[in-house]
């Protein structure tokens, strides 16, 4: 069987790229990487200290798929045992189709020092727009 976690991911990284090309065709990109301090673009000789960074939001669509597992009960909300728990059989957990509106994606917490990034220039180039996250 197919992961549907790998399924779900390809699926999200799919729609956001759809809608990052239809926005940003015709708007000039460019490759930098995140610095301690700022944000040095490629094709620019200075860092940018003061730059900014797209915050997106989308509808996740989840399909329907299974997992396998076990339970255990009684827990606490961080998932710890408590006293008598005890943990089930092999069981098989269905989960419905779904579609989930207003799912935030925040790649800012993650961005660190040495991140190659995309980037847009807006404003006559006098700011820049950190898109996306580049991975190879």
């Amino acid at each position: 069987m197919a992961d549907p976690f790998k399924e779900l991911a390809t699926l999200v990284e799919m729609r956001i790229s759809d809608r990052a090309a239809k926005a940003l065709s015709g708007v000039p990109c460019e490759l930098g990487t995140i610095t301690s301090t700022g944000l040095k673009l490629d094709k620019f000789k200075y860092e940018i200290n003061d730059y900014l960074i797209a915050d997106w939001q989308v509808k996740v669509y989840f399909p329907a798929f299974f997992l396998v597992g076990t339970a255990t009960s009684p827990v606490d909300e961080q998932g710890n045992d408590l006293p008598g728990a005890s943990t089930s059989n092999l069981t098989r957990y269905n989960f419905n189709a779904k579609e989930v509106d207003q799912v935030r994606l925040d790649f800012k917490a993650d961005l660190k020092s040495g991140d190659r990034v995309l980037a847009v220039l807006v404003n006559g180039g006098k700011d820049a727009v950190v898109v996306a996250k580049v991975v190879s």
